[in-house]
């Protein structure tokens, strides 16, 4: 009877439209990886041009409308690798994102409009540069950051975007690992490091020098997220005396915090809503099983109203406005399509579709998204999100736990293309928010320290006895797979608990965690001695890095494996993925492995990813006996 409760449990969660549905055609993999047909829609400052993303050549690049003619002209030209991301400088220019090859020593480029002044602002070997403040009010100039001078640390600069001609405005002594400005583009808060403690530095202006705050633990947050638009109190998110962050109000000059903002009894809270024009602070959003608002002022509030009667049944997001904040651009989304923009006029009340990401997969296709509990083994509550292939009987099915990557990171609820693909493979798609994941206060992410292949990878494991429990995975027919420390956690399920998985598959995952931690990219060593902490010491903690370490034990994958790593991968160098492939070939086993040249940290090109969906469709349909 319990079998059945459940299963009916899991249909009632569902929309209607959903439950007992007709199975779905099979649809091509490449439907489900293919590039977005236009995405990340941004309105300019004077509310006349949009910019946004388009496949050309098979690549992501940067395209621009004129919002009164719908004129359109495709700006960059790349055609080794998608456009990293961009954004409006003033209302005729675009500055763009792009690294070379998976590396991320991403470059800033501009151009404008008409895609005709190309230049590279940060054309320099082997650095990685960000932006620090765009200095949206100085049409000349912005804030960047780069480890030009020292691969470890960044330094700031003011860039004159004409030019390029660069101004060390912000030295940093070896210890800096972040800066933040105020609303008139100072340099006013730095953070350093002594490698586990961290303090918060203040100065009134430009003119003196920093001066200590606050000094925390890193185990705790106390992290400036803006300024008042007075300059002068700032926002902070912070667990200080509690389990949850909350947002609070600071005063940097008594050094006190004040008046808190907003929490939540579940969740951490950190993120921050806010209006240039009105210079208020409008509202946060947090996310529990989803995203949710709470709004402190009654015309965003409204906004946000209007915008959810358009779109009933589906996340509206505003994903920008012009600076009169009366162009908005709307994104919407659910968890069984990827959805669509649109531009929303305030002022006349009407909304005209602009693009949508993915026409071809229809929703009534998709399987929905269910938010899910369950105990681990030593009573601790584990939230998760399990998807359910639509039109078969949830009972007895193929079932793939994903753990996600990090581990300091967590799954939410939303379009997800990989448990989409699964599950219309008939596979049953399992996420877990293991201990140690983020954004369920300090304890339970504490609570992960040092548990790599131990109480982090029984999470994974008793989430997957759960749903064999409850019926609805087949013990026979399970998988593990993941990317990054998702990667890791499959190789630890491949090698220490073999009896549960008919087969894993890593994604560019670490597989010796003392050679991951001896080849970081160098912009980490700051924050070594925090890895140390999470992960273990090479030096005191020698015996639990072997002991989790898969590679050393290797002898024991006994299932079948497919290993996929970017060669040029600056967080889990290639090196990990051709031990653990030599390990296993060495103990008589066989491994696929897959290495893409271009690549870094997963793969990017979209004919990369589809080698890498279209093998792991075949291995699971060897293993797994999937549609």
């Amino acid at each position: 009877m319990r079998l059945l409760i459940t299963v009916m449990a899991l249909f009632l969660a569902m929309p209607a439209a959903c439950a007992f549905a007709a199975e779905p055609p099979l649809l091509p993999m490449e439907d489900f990886f293919r590039n977005p047909s236009n995405s990340g829609f941004s309105i300019s400052p004077d509310g006349t041009r949009l910019a946004f993303m388009r496949p050309w050549e098979h690549r992501m690049n940067v395209y621009v409308r004129e919002i009164s003619t719908g004129n359109e002209k495709r700006i960059t030209s790349a055609t080794e690798r998608d456009i990293a991301g961009f954004f409006w400088k003033g209302n005729g220019k675009i500055v763009y994102v792009q690294d070379s090859g998976g590396d991320e020593n991403f470059h800033l480029y501009i151009t404008d409009v008409k895609g005709s002044q190309h230049r590279d602002l940060t054309p320099f070997e082997k650095v990685r540069a960000g932006v620090v403040d765009d200095l949206e009010d100085d049409p000349f100039h912005m804030l960047i950051d780069m480890n030009k001078r020292n691969p470890e640390i960044f330094d700031v600069y003011r860039c004159n975007i004409e030019t390029g001609e660069l101004e060390l405005v912000g030295d940093n002594p070896g210890n800096i690992t972040g800066w933040m400005t105020d609303h008139d583009g100072k340099l006013r808060i730095a953070e350093i490091t002594d490698g586990v403690n961290t303090t918060l530095l203040y100065r009134t202006n430009e003119s003196e020098d920093f001066r200590e705050l606050i000094t925390t633990d890193f185990k705790e947050t106390f992290a400036p997220v803006l300024f008042a638009y007075d300059n002068k109190m700032i926002y902070v998110a912070s667990n200080l005396s509690r389990d949850k962050s909350a947002v609070y109000t600071f005063d940097p000059e008594s050094n006190k915090v004040l008046d808190l903002v907003f929490e939540h009894p579940e969740v951490d809270v950190g993120s921050l809503m806010h209006s240039k024009k009105r210079k208020i602070i409008t509202g946060v959003s947090y996310l529990t099983d989803r995203r949710h608002y709470k709004f402190f002022d009654p015309d965003r509030e409204e906004l946000q109203k209007t915008i959810d009667e358009f779109f009933p049944g589906l996340e509206a997001v505003v994903a920008d406005m012009d600076d009169d904040e009366r162009r908005v651009i709307v994104r919407t989304y659910s968890d069984r399509t990827r959805g669509a923009y649109y531009l929303y006029d305030r002022q006349d009340n009407s909304i005209s579709k602009l693009a949508e990401l993915s026409s071809w997969l229809k929703a009534e296709y998709m399987a929905p998204m269910t938010a899910i509990k369950f105990k681990a083994r030593d009573g601790l509550e584990i939230n998760g999100y399990i998807t359910l292939p639509i039109g078969v009987e949830p009972v007895n099915l193929p079932l793939v736990v994903i753990p996600h990557g990090g581990p300091s990171a967590r799954d939410g609820w939303g379009f997800d293309s990989e448990a989409q693909f699964l599950a219309n493979r008939g596979i049953a798609v399992l996420q877990v928010n293991y201990r140690g994941s983020t954004g369920y206060g300090k304890s339970f992410w504490q609570s992960g320290f040092k548990q790599w292949g131990r109480k982090m990878q029984d999470d994974v494991t008793d989430g997957v006895l759960w749903a064999v429990k409850e019926g609805i995975a087949d013990k026979s027919r399970l998988a593990i797979y993941g990317g990054s420390y998702g990667g890791y956690s499959a190789l630890a399920g491949a090698t220490f608990t073999p009896d549960i998985y008919a087969c894993a598959v890593s994604y560019v995952g670490p597989s010796n965690l003392f050679t991951l931690l001896e080849s970081i990219p160098p912009y980490w060593k700051p924050f070594i001695e925090m890895e140390y902490e999470m992960i273990g010491d090479p030096s005191k903690d020698k015996a639990l890095l072997e002991e989790v370490s898969p590679v050393f034990h290797a002898e024991n994958i006994r299932i079948p494996l497919f290993v996929a790593q970017g060669a040029n991968d600056p967080r889990v160098n290639k090196a990990e993925s051709d031990q653990i492939v030599e390990a296993v070939r060495k103990a008589g086993k066989d491994v696929v492995y897959m290495v893409k040249d271009n690549e870094g940290h997963g793969f990017h090109n979209e004919e990369n990813r589809f080698d890498f969906y279209r093998t792991l469709e075949e291995f699971f349909r060897k293993h797994l006996g999937s549609r």
